[in-house]
């Protein structure tokens, strides 16, 4: 359930954070403060370094310099399954199911750290095993009602619809019962109508799960939507950020979009994309 008082110091910073790869500054001292319970967004252009901040948070990177702090502690460089125990999960751009496995098997992967049970016990599928395995089957039926699921859960995850597999990517990435959620485009590939159902559950399970959520997206009209902050990048470095009133009217943003020189009438495009 929901805090009654949202804790408001940082929960996740970035300070002077750097990735380089050879001589290409992919993310350059990029400083991010991502308060407790927030739903903040990081948007830019292709290529400007926010996959690449979001692979450096979950430890598929390392930092080259800065530092990366996860409620008081210094993350930098340490395994990506450490990391997801410590509190922090992420979905990917490019969605990343076990797409032969069942509805229900895809959750209940993610419950296995905790199962419960240690390896004698899987190999004798002694009584201990057996209830631990039936605790695990029930809570991730319980997790899939929670995202309309259920009557999903026996068929295999790469013959759901689209919109269906991002909900499942999503209800796996909580299932390791995060602090902190990262979302890399959920909405891409999605209608208007998926997206503003997108939009709706990402508020919920903010809520819903007490989650502070950082959504990087290329759809407008989700990011001025729903993002109380937004922070800006172009060519790896942070160009802007502020509500999503104030980003819009940003000229170096508009520039970054719409490329130097953008005429008075271009500077609607990004009202209008939000639209």
């Amino acid at each position: 359930m929901m805090a009654d008082n949202k804790n408001k110091t940082p929960i996740l910073e970035l300070r002077k954070l750097c990735r380089y790869f050879g001589g290409l500054k992919a993310v350059h001292e990029v400083d991010l403060v991502l308060e407790a319970h927030a739903l903040n967004g990081l948007i830019g252009p292709n290529g400007s370094g926010k996959t690449t901040i979001f692979n450096v948070i979950t430890g598929i990177y390392e930092p080259t310099a800065g530092e990366v702090i996860f409620d008081g502690q210094s993350i930098g460089g340490l395994n990506p399954y450490v990391i997801n125990q410590m509190g922090i999960a992420r979905t990917f751009q490019n969605i990343r199911l076990f797409p032969n496995l069942t509805v229900l098997d895809n959750v209940r992967i993610a419950y296995h750290p905790y199962a419960g049970y240690g390896m004698n016990d899987a190999v004798l599928h002694n009584g201990k095993f057996n209830q631990k395995e039936r605790e695990l089957t029930e809570k991730a039926q319980d997790f899939l009602r929670v995202f309309n699921l259920q009557d999903r859960q026996a068929e295999i995850a790469k013959n759901l619809p689209y919109g269906e597999q991002r909900r499942l990517e999503i209800a796996r990435a909580l299932a390791s019962n995060p602090k902190v959620l990262l979302l890399d485009e959920p909405a891409a590939g999605m209608n208007p109508n998926e997206a503003t159902n997108l939009m709706e559950l990402i508020h919920f399970i903010r809520g819903k799960f007490d989650l502070t959520v950082l959504l990087i997206e290329h759809q407008m009209r989700v990011v001025m939507g729903i993002c109380e902050k937004i922070t800006v990048m172009d060519f790896g470095e942070v160009i802007a950020r502020g509500t999503a009133q104030e980003v819009q009217r940003d000229k170096h943003v508009i520039e970054a979009y719409l490329g130097p020189g953008a005429d008075e009438l271009s500077k609607q495009y990004l009202k209008e994309k939000a639209k």
